[in-house]
């Protein structure tokens, strides 16, 4: 995190958000992918998770040690604003678990997300349904349980990475088009508007500007933006675009830097 900010204070952003995960979700990997990670990082935190069926039971988050964290973060960097925030995975599934954890302490940004669908008795993510199911079935079914999340009463605000399959979608289909997707698209993004929350502009995979387009359409009211940056020299990154691909599509910034973009 202080490396975070050190990278966050040498680009000259303002601020920054830690929206940490908080997953309750068992999900699924193929044994070669707890190979990989392994491999990549030694002590991966997924791969630390897993079993040898292949099951990822995410640890509890220790929310008095996170935010001990954020406190050493804002003595060190006096001059960035440092935000407090989760990222909650799936929470109609996990109500209750939720509610102790946002009971815990106070969080400045809170984001919904999905990860996982369910397949024969389990979850996996995106990457892990497409060499089983129709890549275009999973997308649809993955935006589909967004609407439903969208639509649901959990503590959150913006809506994460609605793209999320983008990240993972095969090779072998060709470029993904979002043009394939768009009711379904319209569907989960007018679920969201009609909750009165916000839509993510996530920069991992940069968010169609079509997308965006739609989400103004639907009668969204605001946007956020997201590095989703798990390492410091992602922060900040394709967020000059993401930003002017915002008032492209009709969203402003207000008079806090670090509020909500609202409709122009």
């Amino acid at each position: 995190m202080e490396r975070t900010c050190a990278r966050a204070a040498a680009l000259g952003l303002p601020g920054l958000a830690f929206t940490e995960h908080l997953d309750h979700t068992v999900w699924s990997v193929e044994p070669g992918e707890i190979e990989a990670l392994s491999a990549l990082e030694p002590g991966d935190p997924v791969a630390a998770s897993s079993d040898d069926r292949g099951l990822v039971s995410p640890p509890p988050l220790d929310v008095p040690g996170y935010l001990a964290a954020l406190e050493r973060c804002r003595d060190l960097f006096p001059d960035l604003r440092v935000l407090s925030g989760l990222e909650l995975g799936e929470p109609h599934w996990h109500a209750d678990a939720v509610a102790r954890v946002l009971g815990e302490g106070s969080f400045d940004r809170v984001l919904g997300s999905l990860h996982c669908l369910q397949d024969e008795g389990r979850y996996r993510e995106p990457e892990g349904l497409y060499g089983r199911r129709d890549p275009a079935e999973v997308v649809h079914a993955y935006l589909d349980e967004v609407a439903v999340l969208a639509a649901s009463d959990q503590a959150f605000t913006v809506l994460g990475h609605i793209d999320y399959p983008v990240r993972s979608w095969p090779e072998s289909q060709g470029p993904f088009e979002p043009a394939r997707f768009e009711e379904s698209f319209r569907h989960a993004l007018r679920a969201l508007a009609g909750s009165g929350r916000a839509l993510e502009v996530n920069t991992v995979v940069p968010l169609d500007g079509v997308v965006l387009r739609w989400w103004h359409e639907e009668g969204g009211d605001a946007v956020a933006f997201g590095s989703d940056a798990h390492e410091p020299d992602r922060v900040g990154h394709h967020l000059a675009a993401a930003a002017a691909l915002a008032e492209a599509c009709g969203f402003r910034p207000g008079r806090d830097p670090f509020a909500l973009w609202p409709r122009a």
